[in-house]
């Protein structure tokens, strides 16, 4: 199946939305695709029902059998879930956004008792509200984690979009969410350590999208990275990640502080050892600012040429003020094609 990367999963979500299909996003676990719908729903602002189709059971779709008030007829009750027709739309929303995460991990009971909900937006005998679009997600077959067999009428019923990693995507979403800036010069040294799952692993965990996010939360407080944190960091990203992150990390002890850096920039060693510079790039690109922009040029100028725009790609993604600094808008007007 063709591939859309993490980039371009929003737009294409919302041209299925727009067309009042139903998207159905899958790639391996921990790639960030609840974080994705999320962001489609801020963006057209709808409030987002989460619902674990995994967990969920025939009668939470079809609703509670009742008897109706003639007394000789049975209906049924749509769970408070689902907006139906004559719902207010909550204050602040334009409408909702039905999250069916977990599609293809529900049992085959369960996914019938979607057909309805998926195609015609109906919860048992009552129509969805107008205002309700439904998206939904699952993991991919065999990649280890619980999937079932989607019969075919479900298949024929939602949009399919398979994503792959984009690990140049990850780093601008890092930049934008904080993401430590030791994570962010590990993943640009080594980008396949961004994601890196096999189906038959022996750790209790992996790397991916979200795990680097977990541990970026942990070390945020950390000045260094002890020894002593390696069983933590390994049961965050797995024990083999964790001691090749921990062995990267231990870069930034031999360079000079930022404040050192700032004092004179030009005698900076730039070395030649790649996972260094890589190192003092992040360094330099999480610290810069407009107060400090002037005397850091200094040291990225000396840099090579890749690693200046790997430096203020991130820098700019961080800071966007920084292009009204005289020096940076002077590189970008020798340099622009490169930035680009």
């Amino acid at each position: 199946m063709i591939s859309i990367s993490p980039k371009n999963a929003p737009e294409a979500i919302m041209d299925v939305l727009s067309a009042g299909l139903v998207p159905m996003l899958t790639s391996s676990p921990g790639m960030g695709k609840s974080s994705i719908i999320k962001q489609v729903a801020d963006s057209q602002g709808l409030k987002v029902i989460d619902m674990r189709l995994s967990q969920a059971d025939p009668t939470d779709l079809n609703g509670f059998p009742k008897i109706l008030e003639c007394g000789t007829k049975a209906g049924y009750v749509p769970m408070d879930t689902f907006p139906v027709e004559g719902d207010k739309v909550p204050d602040g929303y334009n409408g909702w956004l039905l999250f069916l995460d977990e599609m293809n991990s529900a049992p085959l009971s369960v996914q019938a008792a979607a057909y309805k909900l998926v195609l015609d937006k109906e919860v048992g005998q009552q129509k969805l509200h107008s205002k309700v679009v439904c998206v939904a997600a699952g993991n991919k077959k065999g990649d280890g984690a619980i999937v079932n067999r989607m019969g075919t009428a479900m298949q024929s019923r939602v949009i399919h979009l398979e994503m792959a990693l984009d690990y140049k995507a990850w780093l601008d979403w890092a930049a934008d969410s904080g993401i430590d800036f030791r994570i962010t010069s590990w993943i640009n040294f080594k980008p396949d350590a961004l994601h890196m799952f096999d189906p038959k692993h022996d750790d209790c965990t992996f790397p991916c999208p979200r795990t680097w996010a977990f541990l970026s939360q942990i070390i945020k407080p950390w000045k260094g990275m002890a020894s002593s944190k390696l069983a933590l960091v390994a049961g965050t990203v797995g024990e083999g990640m964790a001691r090749e992150f921990m062995t990267f990390c231990s870069i930034f002890k031999d360079l000079p502080t930022i404040a050192q850096i700032m004092a004179n920039p030009e005698s900076v060693v730039i070395s030649e050892e790649p996972s260094t510079r890589y190192a003092l790039s992040g360094l330099i690109s999480n610290y810069v600012d407009s107060s400090s922009a002037g005397n850091l040029m200094k040291v990225i100028n000396r840099l090579p040429a890749e690693f200046q725009v790997i430096t203020l790609q991130s820098a700019m993604k961080r800071d966007r003020s920084l292009v009204s600094v005289p020096e940076v808008r002077n590189w970008i007007q020798v340099n622009a094609a490169k930035l680009m």
